[in-house]
């Protein structure tokens, strides 16, 4: 579920075409442009919200961070590690604030990156992209240059307006991250989708109203909730016109866990995605009172601080044992092998992105059977449900690759089917 937190060197320096100064426009200026392209679905900044939630979407701050000509777009791929058809495109990258709701519905802030091509076109299809599992808030699309912003400019790069949340407690947005929460990562998805169509308007384009929705890893969960909100009427404007999610954790209870405890997961990967999902459940649902509750000595002294989002990847790696059994209280490891009460709660309600939909776009799901962080049954299990409630969808294995590089394989397929959709 991790996004690689290998950071890449490129030309992306030389090729800032601004002399490294970031441009800002504050949300008025972007609600002028806004109102002043009129046409082609582009809206004011304080509307961009639903009926009775008009501060949902709206842009607070709006910030170029780079320009990349086709030559860098296509250098910056190449560093990345994706082997893809060359950019037809040069893009420019956009950090944007913009408000949202958290856990409890109250009003706050999230950031995300939004990426448009350059090209004539006014209207622009769009891809909404959501990024994997970062316990670092400065890992996030918006603030740093690794694979998952690279996903984004790929897309870009063919033409698409590419848009992609940080998710709430990432990037620029204040407070923890709720992680694998699918209705924050829904609702940060659909507002950023708002304000970019903002952003999008302030600078002479207009985002057409079906959305492509793809993401990697918990980005696939992320990716699947937004898609369900869309095809259940979230938005006035947005429609989903299809759905590709890569690895994806759609089934922790009856997926997740049991490859955790019969070998076809990594033990330590394993560890540290449970150790980040408990945490963060926690502050929801109510898993335990104190730590020790939840965890051995010495960890029950020091997990909570480790996903704080100040920690990077190896910190957080270095600071834990190297199976859960060494993490968690026998309790709570008999606990997951048997869910009940807050836990099952945190499970079921969460577990729910590829339920309850109605047929009408196309799915494909994309996964990999050598995968030990998240394993192929999640991706099964997905298809199982879609196609109870009579939901056709390909599950396109992409080999005997592990998590990261099935990232690498299967985001330039997504980007070749959305292609095919288009035309």
């Amino acid at each position: 579920m991790r996004s690689t937190g290998h950071r890449r060197l490129s030309s992306r320096a030389v090729s800032v075409a601004f002399a490294g100064a970031a441009v800002t426009v504050c949300a008025g200026v972007l609600a002028a442009a806004s109102a002043a392209a009129g046409t082609g679905g582009a809206v004011k900044a304080d509307t961009a919200g639903p009926a009775g939630d008009t501060g949902r979407g709206q842009v607070v701050s709006s910030t170029l961070i780079a320009h990349l000509s086709q030559a860098a777009t296509a250098q910056a791929l190449e560093d990345a590690g994706y082997e893809t058809s060359a950019p037809r495109y040069a893009i420019d990258e956009y950090r944007v604030v913009y408000r949202t709701g958290g856990t409890t519905g109250a009003s706050t802030q999230a950031s995300g990156l939004v990426v448009l091509p350059e090209r004539g076109d006014q209207q622009l299809r769009v891809v909404s992209y959501d990024h994997g599992t970062m316990v670092a808030r400065d890992d996030a699309p918006s603030e740093d240059d690794n694979a998952g912003r690279a996903a984004v400019e790929l897309f870009a790069g063919r033409g698409y307006a590419a848009v992609a949340p940080d998710y709430l407690g990432l990037g620029l947005g204040p407070g923890a991250h709720p992680y694998m929460d699918a209705a924050t990562e829904a609702s940060a998805s659909l507002d950023m989708l708002r304000a970019a169509r903002t952003v999008a308007a302030g600078h002479g384009h207009s985002l057409e109203r079906g959305v492509l929705v793809t993401g990697f890893s918990q980005g696939g969960q992320a990716a699947m909730a937004l898609a369900g909100t869309l095809r259940r009427g979230g938005d006035p404007y947005f429609q989903a016109a299809a759905v590709a999610p890569v690895s994806g954790p759609y089934d922790v209870e009856h997926a997740e866990i049991p490859a955790a405890f019969d070998g076809r997961l990594d033990p330590k990967e394993a560890t540290f995605y449970f150790g980040f999902w408990i945490t963060a459940m926690n502050r929801t649902y109510g898993l335990y009172d104190a730590p020790s509750q939840a965890f051995l000595p010495p960890y029950d002294r020091t997990v909570e601080d480790l996903y704080d989002g100040a920690h990077s990847d190896e910190q957080v790696f270095a600071g834990l044992p190297d199976t859960m059994q060494q993490l968690l209280t026998p309790r709570f490891l008999d606990w997951l092998r048997h869910p009940s009460g807050a836990l099952a709660r945190a499970l079921r309600t969460n577990d729910t992105t590829c339920a309850g939909w109605q047929p009408g776009i196309p799915v494909r799901l994309y996964a990999a059977k050598g995968d030990r962080d998240v394993a192929i049954a999640n991706a099964q299990s997905c298809r199982h449900q879609l196609e109870a409630n009579g939901v056709y969808s390909d599950l396109i294995n992409v080999g005997d690759v592990t998590h990261f590089p099935s990232q690498l394989v299967a985001v330039p397929r997504v980007a070749d089917w959305f292609d095919r959709l288009d035309r």
